[in-house]
């Protein structure tokens, strides 16, 4: 049974770090809703209690029974996990005079603490709360403050239980890394043996039991999750594997081509389906993003269910599914009302009478790239940048129509050549060139114009959960939006978008 490290999630910004500084230390962690009781408790070495947009003061605040891990593992609490601890031990927590938010430095730290090995007064940490610690439960010790925090650390006295006023798993706290690493290994004794091949020979072995003899179908899409999905359930049962690549006629220029290309050298078996036609039939007339979203994904249900039908005695529906799109599909209270359409957890219609298998879906999209790597998957395919499921149906912002989908196939790929060509492909996380609802004036040869406007995109990012845009040079730009005005026809203006997420997200719709 793997090893494990527990995050209770009550809401903060920065859960989903707190999980990938964990795993960066090659110890396997998961994310759970804050009111998560686990069965057993034998794999669970610690558990770490996240920050969160309440007060701990507040009447509707989640203050959970944590009994079950506080009596018999080791707890770290986090800002809010801090003063929840703090609260139900009968501690004070009072609201500051002042948000305490950006950078600090601890003025004492007990040099004695597990918890601190190694980091010294001085060292710089991050705040980000509205609250403060005034009163410790009785019995507990003060391990560390600032020169405006009078409790920015403390531990309970018989018991591994602590708590951090600040935030450890943001770059900002100079010496977080190294925190974290003291609690998940010196203290919960995690063995730091999650690596890229032991998570590819584990869950061989598992498909391999999980599936037996049974044949499984799986869609792909060319990119790299459902290509390191396919791979791993390839090694796993060989033959018993069916790939369906559907073209729903919203994919890049020559990409259906260029994909089962990819494929082949890949021992995979894979049939390829044009259905183009059915999509933009489906999309006639809709505009709003969410209803082009679920339109795109019925059809792609009916075409994969047809095609599925072909194969005799198929038994499982393969998906793609990663992490993060397990965990946006969960809030803090408990399962979402509504998850995001364009996720794979959505779940199936009731007549595809399929059980589904997910190998990835414990990875972070790093993650999912350094095991296709151990796999041998080429960097041509592993190095791609992430395209939504959807395609370019919402890239087309308004009612999605075969002469845009052509003008836009056209602009992305120009833009996407273009970074190639410069060798900034492989700098930037995802590019995207987005067609505008937007027409505006211009000059082209001696004749007024009134066409349409594009935007180009580029950010970086580690996972798609917060991305930066990218400084991408002028003289590049300038001359990628000379050679789209210059060759799409209908395009005579190219705008660039430097938004971060967040506030914005990556893709428009």
């Amino acid at each position: 049974m793997q090893e494990m490290m527990l995050i209770l999630d009550f809401g903060s910004q920065y859960t989903q770090l707190i999980a990938r500084r964990i795993r960066e230390l090659h110890v396997f962690c998961e994310i759970h809703p804050y009111n998560y009781v686990p069965s057993d408790l034998r794999h669970i070495k610690g558990v770490l209690l996240s920050g969160s947009p309440f007060s701990v003061r507040d009447p509707n605040a989640p203050h959970p029974d944590l009994s079950w891990c506080e009596d018999s593992l080791p707890v770290l609490g986090v800002c809010f996990g801090a003063q929840l601890i703090a609260t139900k031990q009968g501690g004070e927590v009072s609201a500051s005079s002042t948000r305490e938010y950006g950078r600090a430095k601890l003025s004492y730290v007990s040099e004695d603490d597990n918890l601190f090995k190694g980091i010294g007064q001085g060292s710089q940490v991050w705040m980000s709360h509205a609250d403060t610690i005034t009163r410790l439960p009785d019995g507990y010790s003060l391990i560390a403050r600032t020169n405006d925090i009078g409790v920015a650390a403390f531990r309970a006295p018989d018991r591994p239980t602590y708590g951090l006023q600040f935030h450890p798993e943001v770059y900002h706290s100079t010496q977080g890394s190294e925190l974290l690493k003291n609690f998940v290994v010196d203290i919960c004794g995690c063995r730091q043996d999650w690596t890229p091949e032991s998570f590819v020979t584990s869950t061989i072995q598992q498909l391999q039991q999980k599936l037996g003899s049974d044949k499984v179908v799986l869609g792909l899409s060319g990119g790299v999750d459902s290509s390191v999905a396919a791979v791993l359930l390839h090694k796993a049962i060989g033959g018993q594997l069916h790939c369906i690549f559907v073209d729903n006629g919203l994919l890049r220029k020559n990409e259906f081509e260029a994909v089962l290309a990819s494929y082949k050298d890949m021992g995979l078996n894979v049939k390829g389906v044009r259905a183009a036609d059915r999509f933009l039939d489906a999309l006639k007339g809709i505009t709003e993003p969410e209803q082009k979203r679920k339109a795109i994904g019925r059809v792609f249900v009916e075409v994969f269910d047809e095609e599925a039908h072909h194969i005799e005695d198929v038994s499982w529906l393969a998906q793609g599914t990663i992490y993060p799109d397990v965990i946006e599909s969960v809030s803090v209270n408990g399962p979402s009302a509504t998850i995001k359409s364009h996720h794979n957890v959505g779940g199936l219609p009731d007549f595809m009478k399929l059980k589904v298998v997910e190998p990835l879906n414990t990875l972070f999209k790093d993650e999912v790239r350094r095991v296709g790597h151990s796999l041998g998957i080429s960097h041509a395919i592993l190095g791609r940048h992430p395209f939504p499921g959807p395609g370019l149906g919402i890239r087309i912002l308004g009612e999605i129509t075969a002469e845009k989908v052509r003008a836009l196939q056209e602009v992305d790929y120009l833009f996407i050549d273009g970074l190639r060509k410069h060798g900034l492909y492989h700098k930037v996380w995802q590019a995207a060139a987005i067609l505008l609802p937007v027409q505006s004036v211009g000059v082209m040869g001696d004749e007024r114009t009134y066409e349409n406007v594009v935007c180009l995109r580029a950010v970086e990012s580690t996972d798609g959960m917060t991305a930066d845009w990218v400084h991408l040079p002028y003289d590049f730009l300038a001359q990628v939006s000379n050679d789209i005005i210059n060759q799409v026809k209908g395009v005579n203006r190219v705008v660039y978008d430097i938004s971060s997420k967040p506030p914005a997200t990556i893709e428009w719709e």
